[in-house]
């Protein structure tokens, strides 16, 4: 005896496994090109990988704060310092090894940057924060785009890394973003803005 029903559910059970393997097997797909663009990207001269801080407890800043005192600043935790050395890895396995690093002079930003020891880190006060005073938003990213402007007027394909903080990173691209995240910007010959490609944070 046939059962109309049954076979119904079998053959929708059947379909629903193949779209479900198809979707699997096409973002496993999509994940080696993404991965292997990262570097290529990074050395056309046209890429900057811009990076918030890794994770570091608390809220902006202690009241009295003094750039280059870290006992006086909000600084990465434990969790922060192991997922600062998870995204250096990360950055190895995309075959980035090593860059030019720029950093915010602020300690949780720095310790991040040495951390992905990717070769020694320059201190740019134009990627510090500006939580502070939002009104520094715009000066601080058009001096930005002037900071990337002179370092690609340099020929070199090494990747240029730019640690900094949520809201520099949200003034320049658009983008919030969350400790430890990436974002991989493309910018014109003047150092502005083109788009933007995100890479999350890997956990240690």
């Amino acid at each position: 005896m046939v059962f109309p029903n049954i076979e119904r559910n079998q053959m929708s059970q059947s379909s629903r496994l193949i779209a479900l393997a198809i979707f699997i097997i096409s973002n496993l797909l999509l994940i080696h090109p993404a991965s292997a663009s990262l570097v290529s990207d990074l050395r056309d001269g046209q890429h900057v990988l811009m990076m918030r801080h890794a994770d570091a407890p608390g809220f902006g800043d202690p009241a009295g704060y003094v750039i280059g005192q870290c006992s006086t600043q909000r600084n990465l935790g434990d969790y922060g310092k192991k997922q600062s050395k998870a995204i250096g890895e990360w950055l190895s396995n995309q075959g980035v090894e090593n860059a030019q690093v720029f950093s915010s002079p602020w300690c949780r930003c720095l310790d991040t940057a040495i951390l992905l020891n990717k070769g020694p880190v320059k201190t740019e006060p134009v990627l510090g924060s500006f939580f502070d005073d939002m009104g520094l938003e715009k000066k601080q990213t058009k001096e930005l785009e002037v900071l990337i402007k002179n370092i690609f007027s340099k020929p070199s394909q090494v990747p240029v890394i730019l640690v900094t903080h949520h809201v520099n990173i949200q003034a320049f691209t658009g983008k919030a973003v969350g400790v430890g995240d990436m974002v991989l910007v493309k910018v014109n010959k003047n150092g502005e803005y083109l788009s933007h490609t995100m890479y999350p944070s890997p956990r240690p």
